[in-house]
């Protein structure tokens, strides 16, 4: 039986599914929340046998924030560890972007990763502290085009990010953010043109999209509590080299 568990939002699909799987091989328990509840049910059914939890959770609804805070509280074993992953973003031009899309982009990955988090921090605490990952991204380093909803709510969480950690040391809680380069998801491939592709391609060192599995093994080495003990307050760009890149010539 597992000794730890974690929690992993949007842990359906993406980075937060394969989080869930690289936790579970590493000998978590991991509750794998997500609003997407058929593709909870197909995780649950993929992987029969295995130390895992599913919850349907909106981070935008503070019920569901509760039910998942009390859910967590009353687990076995104790959680120690939060990787935010839920999050949506989108590809607007900045004179196409309104207030109504920043609104609903930073309702979900600032104002509900903050929900989650304040609801989550006290359940570490209780259990002699943890680790909080969020999801950032180098579109909240970088100005990339047609992120002006999307890169400024990524550019919040790592500011927050900064803030939480502060505040969380001495509850013995880390706090640190992952910042992914293009990533090659089902969203990616269904929204990257082959003009987007090449332009990501081209500015990555490495020369090709990551894939999700990479960026959970960082998270993964971001909860570990003795791999990592000492960093906090950090943001790891899993990123290929792209927010590195400068004149290449």
């Amino acid at each position: 039986m597992a000794e730890k568990s974690a929690i992993v939002t949007g842990g359906g699909s993406g980075i937060g599914l394969a989080t869930v799987e690289h936790l579970l091989r590493e000998g978590w328990h991991v509750i794998a929340a997500d609003r997407d509840e058929h593709a909870l049910n197909e995780l649950t059914s993929a992987l029969p046998g295995t130390d895992l939890t599913t919850a349907a959770v909106d981070i935008t609804d503070p019920a569901d924030v509760a039910d998942l805070a009390s859910l967590s509280a009353s687990g076995v074993p104790p959680v120690t560890a939060l990787v935010n992953s839920a999050g949506i973003g989108t590809v607007v031009p900045l004179q196409e972007t309104t207030a109504e899309l920043m609104r609903r982009i930073y309702e979900v990955n600032v104002i509900g990763a903050l929900a989650i988090t304040q609801a989550v921090a006290p359940i570490l605490a209780k259990n002699g502290g943890g680790s909080i990952v969020h999801l950032a991204s180098v579109s909240g380093i970088h100005g990339n085009f047609g992120r002006a909803a999307y890169g400024a709510s990524k550019g919040a969480m790592i500011t927050l990010t900064k803030v939480m950690a502060v505040e969380l040391a001495g509850e013995g809680i880390r706090v640190n953010a992952i910042a992914p380069g293009p990533i090659e998801t089902a969203l990616t491939r269904n929204s990257h043109s082959a003009e987007t592709r090449e332009a990501w391609e081209g500015s990555v060192l490495l020369g090709r999209y990551g894939t999700p599995e990479e960026v959970a093994s960082a998270a993964a080495f971001l909860v570990d509590g003795k791999r990592s003990s000492f960093i906090t307050g950090q943001i790891l760009a899993v990123d290929g080299g792209f927010t590195a890149a400068g004149v290449r010539a």
